[in-house]
């Protein structure tokens, strides 16, 4: 029982874990009407004083997820244009806020960081099924591996000319 307790107060290291943190933080910012910033400061002290709530990050996974917020707070008009287009047959105001919240990450990282996407991808499908409704895999996985390919083909195409 010691074992287990002391191995769950161990930072998280992964990406996953910080892709997680920045979600809920996300999905708090919005939930609370504040800043994705304010939110993130929030969480990162609740994380800081042992609060469960959030699970304790490496500095390596802390870093990673305070690259996503600021990514997500410079690209956001990017990234909600290129779901939006990418999307069909939904508005975001039809969507669930928790899939969408997924999308954006994710479509931050395929659009402006260096990761491969199948991982990316990988990452988000858990995220949603593990806060998301019943379909919340699926429609993530869809939409992302639609992007995925349409990335793929811009890229082509700006390599080409």
């Amino acid at each position: 029982m010691t074992r287990r307790r002391e191995r769950g107060a161990r930072p998280v290291g992964t990406r996953r874990a910080a892709r997680e943190f920045v979600f809920r933080a996300l999905f708090e910012a919005q939930r609370g009407d504040q800043s994705l910033r304010a939110a993130f400061t929030r969480a990162e002290g609740a994380m800081r004083e042992g609060d469960d709530t959030f699970p304790a990050l490496s500095d390596d996974a802390l870093s990673f997820a305070h690259e996503l917020m600021e990514g997500l707070l410079a690209h956001q008009d990017e990234i909600d244009g290129t779901l939006q287009r990418t999307i069909r047959g939904w508005s975001f105001e039809q969507m669930a806020q928790t899939d969408l919240n997924i999308l954006r990450l994710a479509t931050l990282e395929m659009m402006f960081r260096p990761e491969p996407h199948p991982p990316v991808i990988e990452s988000a499908v858990r995220i949603a099924r593990k806060f998301g409704g019943e379909d919340s895999g699926r429609f993530v996985n869809g939409v992302l591996a639609g992007l995925s390919r349409s990335l793929g083909t811009a890229a082509a195409t700006q390599e080409a000319e």
